[in-house]
């Protein structure tokens, strides 16, 4: 993967992750769709879930931030 493509998914993923643990918008939206039952477990997902997409951005910004060097024919001889 390229690491612009690694990083946005982190991004994408820990907003998501984030905007479903701490604001109450997964809550209304499943208790409007009749499905509140399914709550007790969700912290025991979004949290782990969360984590890893964060890592996954750091992993990007790890790439970005290192310097990527290309080796020739020439080096190898």
């Amino acid at each position: 993967m390229k690491d612009k493509t690694v990083l946005k998914t982190g991004l994408i993923g820990t907003g998501i992750a984030a905007v479903c643990c701490f604001t109450p918008a997964l809550v209304i939206v499943l208790g409007v769709a009749g499905l509140s039952a399914s709550l007790a477990w969700l912290d025991w997902v979004l949290l782990p879930s969360m984590a890893i997409f964060m890592g996954i951005a750091g992993y990007g910004l790890y790439l970005r931030k290192k310097p990527h060097t290309c080796k020739t024919d020439l080096e190898n001889d």
